[in-house]
């Protein structure tokens, strides 16, 4: 039998969001075997969108750090913890059997590429390639990076909802895209949409309006405190989309009992499945592998249930399965695909643009 060699060098993937900044090194002939590390704080953005001085800044210290990890204990196999390297052996050039330190691809996922990657798609490949000699680089929206490793490159629908929510789909010749417009012009069925809805039917039982909720008004005043101060806790803030989205677990929590806030999820799951329908490939390729990805459905059959509904009610030719990993495995299966040249995804200017 003859063995076919594995791509040299090693390969980088990274997921930009709301919540810090991720990065992982893997052998490029083995993306499973991937080191990780992470920062917690976010990427700013600037007149150009996403400040790309800043995703560096934060980015390169990350990267020399995992190369120094990876030559002094080397990759695990997958569930296994790193190995202490024997003395003189360097585990990251075993591991792909020779190749260079070099890192051979990298994809960069990030919230917001799509609409705010303009800085980012004109400095990174340049910079990426001085700093460690990157041949091969994708800048792609985190949700392309949800899609790889929610689906890898097989056609279907992937919906990743956390604080925002976002639907793609391709037949492996053309992306769509529906919603993941942000908080305050969409994301609807999102976390921040659930729980500024929540907040507003709180705010309405506080005032006397109809269709309140005394109960998320409780769950309001235990978490932020008397609800006539509730705006100048939300307002001035700079993360407002996350302090929003953290009321989001509240609702998940009274909708047995409180039909405002299971209407809620209902008109939430309504919305997550119309995104959905939207991105879905035509019909005429047959069934539709949809994969839920993200945060969101951590809360369980509360959106679950009326999801699960919905989408049967809107895409009938859905067939759901469990995402098999998360942006920051899909950027890493993307760069080991860069390397090996076999990236069947549809590049797009906005969504997956590769730089060689």
């Amino acid at each position: 039998m003859t063995s076919v060699a594995r791509p040299a060098g090693w390969v980088l993937g990274v997921d930009s969001g709301g919540s810090g900044l991720r990065a992982a090194l893997a052998p490029a002939g083995a993306p499973a075997q991937a080191i990780t590390t992470a920062s917690r704080a976010p990427v700013r953005t600037g007149a150009r969108g996403i400040d790309a001085a800043h995703f560096l800044e934060q980015l390169v210290p990350m990267v020399r750090a995992l190369l120094d990890r990876a030559r002094t204990t080397g990759f695990p196999a997958p569930g296994e913890a790193p190995q202490q390297a024997p003395p003189g052996v360097v585990p990251g050039a075993a591991a792909d059997r020779g190749g260079s330190a070099e890192l051979a691809a990298a994809t960069i996922g990030a919230a917001g590429m799509a609409t705010l990657g303009e800085g980012l798609r004109a400095e990174l490949p340049r910079e990426l390639g001085a700093a460690f000699g990157v041949r091969r680089t994708a800048l792609a929206s985190d949700a392309v990076t949800a899609y790889a490793g929610a689906l890898g490159q097989r056609p279907g629908v992937v919906v990743g909802a956390g604080t925002g929510m976002v639907a793609l789909g391709t037949d492996l010749v053309s992306w769509r895209r529906a919603d993941g417009w942000g908080h305050l012009l969409g994301d609807c069925g999102g976390g921040a949409w659930i729980g500024r809805a929540g907040l507003e039917a709180a705010l309405r039982a506080h005032d006397g309006r109809t269709a309140g909720s005394p109960a998320l008004l409780a769950r309001l005043e235990a978490l932020f405190g008397p609800a006539d101060g509730l705006p100048e806790r939300v307002y001035p803030r700079t993360d407002r989309a996350a302090v929003l989205a953290s009321f989001a677990p509240e609702v998940a929590s009274c909708a047995t009992d409180d039909p405002v806030a299971r209407r809620i999820l209902v008109e939430a799951a309504e919305h997550i499945a119309s995104a959905a329908a939207a991105v879905a490939p035509p019909t005429s390729v047959g069934s539709c592998e949809v994969a839920l990805t993200g945060g969101l459905f951590l809360m369980g059959d509360a959106l679950l249930g009326p999801l699960r509904e919905a989408l049967a009610r809107r895409v009938p030719q859905a067939r759901q399965v469990p995402a098999a990993g998360d942006p920051l495995s899909g950027a890493v299966a993307l760069a080991a695909a860069l390397a090996a040249h076999a990236l069947v995804l549809p590049p797009d200017p906005r969504m997956l643009q590769v730089t060689t």
